[in-house]
């Protein structure tokens, strides 16, 4: 069975950083796409940023220019760096993994850590 779990969520102040991790427990099959998501208090769930296997990297528009996602394949590990944090990026981030291996999709999905960013 394939585990995320995230880490690195807190309180900062505006203009502030933190940095995400998510590493899976497991072994996750075929060439995958890892991703952030975020969920605030009465919106939908949102996407963040993903990033294929090999490095292609895509960003939400509010985020661009301030947050940065990587991973690195060998630790099954995915990061997102974010800086100049506003108080809009408040919410729940979570990690996902995404393949399709031999005809079949799989998706794993983190708990959530909280990301608060306040005066």
């Amino acid at each position: 069975q394939v585990h995320m779990v995230e880490s690195g969520g807190g309180l900062v102040q505006p203009g502030g950083s933190l940095r995400l991790s998510c590493a899976a427990s497991g072994r996750i099959p075929g060439m995958y796409v890892m991703g952030w998501y975020r969920q605030a208090p009465g919106k939908q769930r949102e996407s963040v940023a993903t990033i294929a296997s090999g490095g292609g990297t895509n960003y939400a528009d509010s985020v661009k220019g301030r947050f940065t996602i990587s991973r690195d394949n060998a630790k099954n590990t995915v990061y997102l760096q974010m800086n100049s944090l506003k108080p809009e990026d408040t919410a729940v981030y979570y990690c996902n993994a995404r393949t399709l291996f031999v005809g079949r999709t799989y998706e794993y999905w983190g708990q959530g850590t909280q990301v608060t960013v306040s005066s």
